[in-house]
């Protein structure tokens, strides 16, 4: 039984819903420009992407950054169990999740029990948490704090991401090695000089047919554009290269990407893909995609059901079904989740919880030390929130780190190039 589509309140935060509906007109205007063809390609990629001729070696391990974009509820995900959730229960007394239904044999957490599809990688040690992880100082802005998790450079006026940072460390980075699927918008994280992609689907990265003789006309095409450094001629490059190293998964995606295999709703599709290209082994080493929709200001619901549960059930028999399609490739594959800023520990006269601080963030796949929650907890007495809010213990870039530096070995040495100006913390040992 598949989950439903979550039918989704409105948010109640301007900033949110005015952002969403101009993203959405965006992706549709790219989506249009990417159907013209070369030039239109070039023209909507422009210096987005950066033409490299050679792409990274096949067989190494894959980074999945999962954005819950919204802010999501860390302290309804990840659960606190004891006195702890006693506390919890006082603040929330109509959506406190009961102690009695959670997940898991942590003796200090549980986890939400629509997330019982992953409950078997829990068990096995192949997924974990860190509570209390948020940006150095609050900020309660979606846009603001979420541009400020995928810059990760505070105080840079430089628009480079994270990722985009880490691919500029690989030498041998093409323009598969790090890409973002569901959306034509580069998301802040991959924005910069480094190679990197943005397309709702792999089948969207072809080139559009040039008809009789489209191979020479190929060729024509980036013979004429190669010593342009335009934006357009940076565009025209990119897309012919790319076209041409994803052929085979974009010609046969029908039988490639098994979208049937997953739950329908938001990440059927992203999953699906995203699988489908690192089976496919081009090199690839971050893809980042998104789940939105967490900004629960109101009826965010019951254990049993409403706003929460249902986001919760899609994103675990989702993740579930992607690490069953990975195969033998699961072995490469790590993910974690962030998100812009957790939620108010008390819960609203609507049901639901405003924008707070301190946060959870969820890790599967290969390399994760996992069973169990890491890290340092502030609690929940009175005393220990920060100005009514989950006080935060462990910045989400030592998070990060722990699972960048440990899966992809370009990265040794370089903690101050991928988060400037970052000081080293103590190991949180959420990584292997």
């Amino acid at each position: 039984m598949t989950a439903p589509t979550p039918a989704t309140p409105a948010c109640g935060c301007p900033d949110f819903s005015t952002g969403r509906f101009e993203m959405s007109r965006r992706r549709m205007l790219g989506t249009s420009a990417a159907a013209g063809g070369v030039l239109a390609a070039g023209q909507l990629f422009g210096d987005a992407f950066r033409q490299v001729a050679h792409g990274a070696a096949p067989g190494g391990n894959v980074v999945v950054v999962l954005s819950l974009r919204g802010g999501a509820d860390g302290l309804s995900i990840v659960v606190p169990r004891g006195d702890d959730h006693d506390r919890l229960a006082s603040y929330r007394r109509s959506i406190v999740v009961p102690e009695s239904t959670l997940l898991g044999n942590d003796p200090r957490f549980g986890l939400h029990p629509a997330l019982a599809p992953l409950l078997p990688m829990w068990d096995a040690g192949s997924m974990g948490a860190v509570h209390a992880v948020g940006l150095p100082a609050p900020n309660r802005s979606h846009f603001s704090a979420m541009a400020e998790v995928e810059d990760a450079d505070p105080g840079s006026a430089l628009r480079v991401g994270w990722i985009n940072r880490i691919t500029g460390l690989d030498m041998s980075a093409g323009p598969a090695t790090s890409v973002a699927l569901g959306s034509t918008l580069l998301p802040t994280s991959l924005a910069g000089p480094a190679p990197s992609l943005a397309a709702d689907q792999v089948a969207d990265l072809a080139v559009a047919d040039l008809g009789v003789g489209g191979a020479l006309r190929r060729t024509s095409l980036g013979t004429m554009w190669q010593g342009s450094r335009s934006p357009l001629g940076t565009g025209v490059r990119t897309a012919i290269t790319s076209s041409e190293r994803f052929g085979s998964l974009i010609e046969q995606a029908d039988t490639k990407v098994h979208e049937a295999a997953y739950p329908a709703g938001p990440l059927q599709s992203v999953l699906a893909d995203t699988a489908a290209l690192i089976r496919e082994d081009l090199g690839t080493s971050t893809v980042a995609i998104d789940y939105g929709d967490w900004d629960m200001h109101e009826g965010l619901g019951r254990a049993d059901g409403g706003w929460m549960a249902d986001h919760l059930t899609h994103l675990a028999r989702s993740l579930e079904a992607f690490f069953a399609d990975l195969g033998t490739h699961r072995s490469r594959v790590t993910l974690v989740t962030v998100s812009e800023f957790g939620r108010r520990v008390l819960e609203n006269g609507s049901g639901g919880v405003d924008h707070g601080y301190g946060n959870a963030m969820l890790l599967l796949g290969a390399g994760v030390r996992g069973g169990a929650v890491r890290g340092q907890w502030p609690g929940l007495q009175a005393a220990d929130l920060h100005d009514g809010d989950l006080a935060m213990r462990h910045d989400f870039r030592d998070v990060l780190w722990e699972v960048v530096s440990s899966r992809l070995a370009h990265l040794s040495g370089q903690r101050s190039t991928v988060f400037p100006g970052h000081a080293p913390s103590a190991s949180i040992g959420v990584m292997v």
